[in-house]
């Protein structure tokens, strides 16, 4: 009799994309999956800027390029443009002209002069009046980046479990346990297992959006912030895509500078509210003016089409220069753990365009021209929905930014859609408007609005008396 397997007992679980796997065992020919996480063409192929395309050819063909393995932290020239599209070039935090001198492990530093090298050596702070003045381009780029700096990860996951990892450790050490931490509700069957793995066991919901009156819940997440428990992280995920105002982000700045709350940044895609990358960023640089210390994941994924090569960064902006290098210290102790070196071939091409000025220019055209394909697809949806007469308002689909927009559906209507319709979406209405293109848009529509109708009229059970209403 053959042994049986020690892993006999290990449970199936299909939690991490059940929405998919229905999506894909279902062979109706007129499914549709409203919750593709890329940016898509019209066909329903993943977007690929075009810049970004010519760029892979080119530094894949560049003669000069080693394979020699990153260091824990990354690719400097990554890291460094990564966080200044985060905070802002000329952000406080990056400017400030006195810095600490860090030589991470595998990125010998080319600087000359003895006065360079024996402050390194004694682990020194120098002052330094005129940033990058009379120094090498190397050498300034590692002054420009103490007070804020970056850890290249693997995909804006590993940003997040890095980060995660470090403050389980590091945050709160005068309370007996983890600290508490708050996920938007609509995000916490992804990120509650990153933080749950981590070591978090308090891990607390909240709302931004009200699902009753389709618009921002910004009393309740006041509520919610100022019952915290002081030094709670609060997971401020896709800020440019909230529908919070640059008012309304100045008081949950507020009580969370009062509360001594911790932000934590994720923003998976920059660019892709407004249109406008610096417009998008508003919330962190507001935080990061305030003085707040802080964490960001940045995700490359949707804003430059690299799916296949994920690629991300942590971004750490700490109250002084000596605080930021123990912080990256001990990031760079996690990040070596998990996966040693972080992969090198996207984060050149992101280096590439982000350091080129007219590469940069044309992506950031491309990544505009994304964002008002998003907003033209709200639109449409919109007066769709408005001419086959769809009872309620709708308005709140155009008023709110980014890929991902709550439709406002409930439940039920969710049930409806997937059960009679073949339209798989999340329970709480929220659609990827990038799943929706003109082959799909009228379905998808009269799809809605039936839904709607059959939940009006008590006739979920009976599909075939809601068309034509």
């Amino acid at each position: 009799m053959a042994a049986l397997s020690l892993f006999l007992d290990v449970p199936l679980t299909r939690e991490a994309h059940e929405l998919l796997y229905a999506y894909m065992e279902d062979p109706s020919p007129d499914k549709v999956y409203l919750d593709c996480r890329g940016c898509r063409i019209d066909t329903g192929e993943a977007w690929v800027c075009p810049t970004v395309l010519r760029t892979l050819q080119l530094v894949a063909g560049d003669p000069t390029q080693d394979y020699e393995q990153l260091p824990v932290c990354g690719l400097p020239e990554f890291t460094r443009a990564a966080t200044e599209l985060a905070i802002g070039r000329e952000s406080q935090a990056i400017l400030e002209n006195r810095v600490r001198i860090l030589q991470p492990v595998g990125a010998p530093l080319k600087a000359r002069g003895s006065g360079v090298r024996d402050a390194i050596k004694a682990d020194a702070t120098v002052d330094i009046p005129g940033l990058g003045m009379g120094f090498s381009s190397i050498l300034a780029f590692w002054c420009r980046l103490y007070l804020a700096g970056g850890v290249q990860t693997v995909g804006v996951t590993g940003a997040l479990r890095i980060g995660a990892e470090f403050l389980r450790r590091w945050h709160c050490q005068h309370t007996p346990g983890p600290a508490r931490v708050y996920i938007a509700v609509h995000q916490l069957d992804f990120f509650q297992g990153i933080f749950h793995d981590a070591g978090f066991v308090d891990i607390c919901p909240y709302l931004y959006w009200d699902l009753e009156r389709l618009d921002v819940a910004l009393e309740d997440f006041l509520e919610v912030l100022e019952s915290s428990p002081e030094g709670s992280i609060i997971l401020l995920h896709g800020p440019e895509g909230t529908g919070l105002t640059p008012r309304q982000w100045e008081e949950v700045a507020q009580v969370m500078e009062r509360k001594h709350l911790f932000p934590f940044f994720d923003i998976p895609g920059q660019g892709l509210a407004s249109g406008d990358l610096n417009k998008d960023a508003w919330a962190l640089r507001h935080f990061v003016a305030r003085g707040f210390e802080l964490f960001c994941a940045q995700s490359f994924s949707r804003i430059f089409g690299l799916y296949d090569e994920p690629v991300g960064n942590l971004t750490v902006v700490a109250r002084d220069n000596v605080a930021l290098t123990r912080v990256r210290s001990q990031l760079e102790k996690v990040a070596a753990a998990l996966w040693g070196s972080p992969t090198c071939f996207s984060a050149r091409v992101i280096a590439t365009v982000l350091n080129n000025p007219a590469l940069r220019s044309k992506w950031k055209q491309s990544l505009r021209a994304m964002a008002e394909k998003i907003m033209l697809i709200r639109a449409k949806l919109k007066e769709k929905l408005r001419i086959l007469g769809t009872p309620g308002s709708w308005e709140h689909i155009t008023t709110q930014l980014g890929t991902h927009s709550f439709m406002g559906l409930l439940p039920v209507q969710v049930a409806y859609l997937m059960k009679h319709k073949h339209v798989y979406l999340h329970t709480d209405g929220q659609v990827s408007m990038c799943s929706i293109n003109s082959h799909n848009m009228d379905y998808v529509a009269q799809s809605i609005h039936e839904a709607v109708v059959a939940t009006m009229l008590g006739l979920s059970q009976h599909p075939e008396h809601c068309k034509g209403q």
